[in-house]
């Protein structure tokens, strides 16, 4: 699995010393917080590898394709067709993956199981696909979820699995995760 090193609400002083280090893999929640804490390094810095893997609202596409080579939680057309534009506006390709939500949470943001296979239909024409995302209810097993993701992703004969976070990220791997969401365990606690 590659580890991105999950830097939201970090200062990135913070985060300099395992840049430095050679770590270029990142995750942040919010546009215009990573906006602010890497426009500058971004410019001088090419090998940096930002992801987004919070919710994104289509009015913020362009700005997240600008900043983000990967973006974890594209979940509706709406969103496909910003993204879309937006690549094409700033003659960019970025690579995506589908946002799930396997425990079908109305507070949480993913596709729900039974539109998965419309969805990447629909995406696909347009963007660059590599996988599925998803963050298992807090309250339940991660594992059942991981499971659900990794049989969705063979079904759409997808490579890149997006699963698991500091508490869960070595049953993820386990599962076959191809990237894991690791923060708190790198950076320490979040104020």
């Amino acid at each position: 699995s590659k580890i991105i090193a999950v830097s939201k609400t970090f200062e990135l002083s913070h985060i300099q010393p395992l840049i430095d280090y050679g770590h270029l893999t990142y995750g942040e929640n919010k546009v215009q917080e990573a906006k602010g804490k890497w426009g500058g390094l971004l410019e001088t810095n090419d090998n940096i590898e930002l992801h987004l893997i919070g919710g994104l609202q289509t009015n913020k596409s362009k700005d997240a394709v600008k900043l983000f080579k990967y973006i974890h939680s594209v979940d509706r057309e709406k969103l496909v067709d910003t993204l879309s534009a937006a690549e094409k506006n700033l003659n960019l390709k970025r690579k995506y993956f589908l946002q799930v939500n396997t425990g079908d949470e109305e507070q949480k943001s993913g596709i729900s199981i039974e539109r998965i296979e419309d969805l990447y239909d629909y995406a696909k024409k347009k963007l660059d696909i590599i996988g599925l995302m998803c963050i298992p209810p807090v309250e339940e097993d991660s594992k059942k979820h991981f499971e659900i993701l990794r049989e969705l992703s063979k079904k759409l004969n997808l490579n890149e699995l997006s699963m698991g976070m500091s508490h869960d990220y070595i049953e993820a791997g386990l599962c076959g995760a191809t990237y894991v969401r690791v923060g708190s365990k790198i950076f320490g606690e979040r104020s």
